[in-house]
């Protein structure tokens, strides 16, 4: 393995983040499959059409023509990591604005100023447990203060399963990278990292 780097997502990437969903993502079955990160910055309408394709096209096919046209017009953000020139993990993080119904309410009502949300990870199987994760929070936060935010936020799930996994991050990641609890609500924990 080389040296991971991690690349904000811009549109000369568009392939190699289509590369990282169509091979490398949830090649373990994972529940969370197939996903191409589309729907946190989607609305509940274009979720709801996207859906209505499933019969028609196939689930993995559909979400991927929703994820070219969302990428085409910058409507997806995050990070990118690589392990040389091969795209191995996804993270989405943008402004907390840029996602409409994907912030939990109680977070929206808990902010601290200009925020920057990280919704969800996706680091291919045989990446995980290598400090993937980490890296992209750091990154993310590094960003963030370099862009005048105040804050960075996760949404981690209330679970007491060391290896419980989920797209969201467990609260263990953010509290290594110096968030803390902020506000918790139906399960759900806002992790904050002021900048």
């Amino acid at each position: 393995m080389d040296k991971i780097i991690i690349k904000p997502l811009t549109p000369e990437l568009t392939a190699d983040y289509l590369d990282f969903f169509d091979h490398r993502a949830f090649t373990d079955n994972n529940p969370n499959g197939p996903c191409y990160c589309t729907s946190p910055n989607q609305d509940e309408e274009s979720i709801q059409q996207m859906v209505s394709e499933f019969k028609t096209h196939g689930v993995k096919d559909t979400i991927r023509k929703y994820a070219v046209e969302m990428l085409n017009n910058n409507k997806i953000h995050g990070y990118l990591a690589y392990d040389g020139n091969l795209s191995i993990g996804w993270c989405n993080a943008a402004d907390m604005e840029s996602y409409a119904g994907f912030v939990p309410d109680f977070a929206r009502n808990n902010t601290c100023g200009k925020t920057v949300s990280i919704v969800c990870f996706e680091i291919a199987p045989g990446y995980r447990g290598m400090g993937i994760a980490s890296a992209f929070i750091d990154r993310v936060c590094n960003d963030a203060k370099s862009k005048g935010y105040v804050a960075v936020e996760g949404y981690a799930k209330v679970s007491d399963k060391r290896d419980d996994f989920d797209y969201q991050g467990p609260v263990r990641l953010y509290q290594k990278a110096g968030f803390v609890e902020v506000a918790r609500e139906n399960g759900q924990i806002v992790m904050r990292k002021v900048l």
